[in-house]
């Protein structure tokens, strides 16, 4: 074993980092930074936006969209200059202090864990559907089984086996929009909607047939599929060119998001009536292919959710191992997550996170209307709580760029600081929001909060300690 020691991030495009290797290829970290925006909660949440915002979704999307955009400007600006695998959490404890890097990171840690055991339950109901003499719990071990083997081998089976997912992911989303598209203006082949048409944009109550609040209530259900576009920047430090990779997957962002997103639900809620019970019933993207014929719709998105799970899954574990890692680096979580076996794999931060994710999984089957809930609701917020810290660090961390690394400022934050405290001002209203909205939104941000006061009491305990040893010594 290989204990990684505190060199420079920046080493990383000289091949190794801090005992990590750079095993992913430009190939793997473009695919990454394209699928990362992709996930589950698109393909099976989206009806739920649908219903209560109709055809104002895509302006809830595009608003949530925008933060988005916002905030991986800010990640890629400090990124391209200092690539990390602790991203946030490392520019946070640099630019903010340790506690905030101690905070953030030990909160985004326990947000992916809980996600693993969320997405293996998913994965373990589509894989039973098919093959029903394996029990649910069976198939989610197998999953998770199987993705910790890949991530445990190298990162670059990690980079591999996303590549695919990832691809899978586009190709179906872009399939689809295409499909769609045509069938939206009445030029597909052996496609005769009389339901299909821009028509349903504002021939069904309107475009805001909840009237304009209804837009914010759409916010609130589709912030959270967006979690997943700063992987990126955490993978960025084990490629062969960190600051080339940051750069593209910043500049990216906002075609990734307006094509995959609001490209996407723009093509559904023109296939059919946003009140159409088929959505309700089937879900958003299997209902869009029924009505234009495309057979055997329901298992093809099964097969597309599927992978969009595995992909999650993959990248949650690998995510969550590399926070771990950063942390055991800075003397914030033990000492064993720091170290790196000869492939460059920090083996004891990926089992240390996949034991937690199993243990979710059995809360999931023991207590799923009490243990797994306040898990799920103690984790739903940490989301824009990642973002606000994010905000708060690019603010200092531009200083401290333009002092110590001037020749390493590739990428800028717009309109700073502007942008930057508009971005702020946007997080807090929608937990704000979130708040008076009440239900499991408020449950959720409460819940959220209490375990982030939790945590960072800790990290101040634990900070103060460390301060007294170094006196002392």
């Amino acid at each position: 074993m290989t204990k990684a020691s505190s060199g420079d991030p920046a080493d990383a495009a000289s091949g190794t980092q801090d005992g990590l290797k750079a095993g992913l290829k430009n190939r793997h970290l473009s695919m990454i930074a394209i699928g990362g925006v992709i996930g589950a909660g698109l393909f099976v949440g989206s009806a739920s936006g649908i219903a209560a915002a109709g055809p104002g979704i895509l302006i809830s999307y595009a608003l949530v969209g925008a933060m988005v955009v916002f905030v991986m400007r800010m990640l890629g600006e400090m990124a391209a200059a200092n690539p990390t695998s602790g991203s946030f959490s490392a520019y946070a404890d640099r630019a903010l202090g340790r506690w905030a890097g101690f905070t953030i990171g030990w909160l985004y840690w326990f947000f992916w864990v809980v996600v693993l055991a969320v997405e293996a339950t998913a994965g373990a109901k589509i894989l039973q559907g098919w093959i029903p003499a394996v029990p649910q719990w069976g198939w989610a071990l197998i999953v998770m089984l199987v993705l910790t083997a890949t991530n445990l081998a190298s990162v670059s089976s990690y980079g591999e086996f996303e590549f695919w997912f990832a691809g899978i992911k586009v190709v179906a989303i872009a399939a689809f929009i295409v499909i769609g598209g045509l069938a939206v203006f009445g030029v597909l082949p052996g496609s005769h909607s009389d339901t299909a048409g821009l028509s349903n944009l504002t021939s069904h109550g309107g475009f805001l047939p909840h009237g304009p609040g209804a837009i914010l209530t759409g916010v609130l259900m589709v912030v959270f599929s967006f979690m997943g576009s700063e992987i990126v920047t955490l993978a960025a430090g084990e490629s062969e060119d960190p600051q080339r990779a940051v750069r593209q997957a910043t500049n990216s962002v906002i075609w990734r998001i307006g094509v995959f997103y609001l490209g996407s639900i723009l093509v559904v809620v023109s296939l059919l009536p946003w009140n159409s019970k088929a959505i309700a019933d089937k879900g958003s993207y299997v209902a869009a292919l029924d009505s234009i014929g495309i057979p055997h719709a329901g298992q093809i998105m099964n097969v597309i959710v599927l992978t969009a799970v595995l992909s999650c899954l993959n990248s949650g574990l690998y995510t969550a191992s590399r926070m771990a890692f950063s942390l055991g680096q800075r003397g914030d979580a033990p000492k064993a997550f720091s170290v790196t076996n000869k492939r460059g794999v920090p083996q004891t931060a990926i089992l240390a996170s996949v034991v937690f994710g199993f243990v979710a999984v059995a809360f999931n089957y023991w207590w799923p209307d009490t243990v797994f809930k306040f898990l799920l609701n103690s984790s739903g917020a940490i989301a824009l709580f990642v973002w606000l810290v994010i905000c708060f660090t690019q603010l200092k961390f531009r200083g401290i760029i333009r002092r110590e690394m001037p020749e390493k400022h590739l990428v800028k934050m717009w309109l700073f600081p502007y942008l930057t405290w508009a971005t702020i001002g946007m997080i807090l209203f929608v937990l704000g929001y979130m708040v008076v909205d009440g239900g499991d939104n408020r449950d959720q941000v409460l819940a959220s909060s209490l375990v982030g006061v939790l945590v960072l009491a800790l990290g101040v305990i634990l900070g103060r300690r460390h301060k007294k040893a170094e006196i002392a010594e």
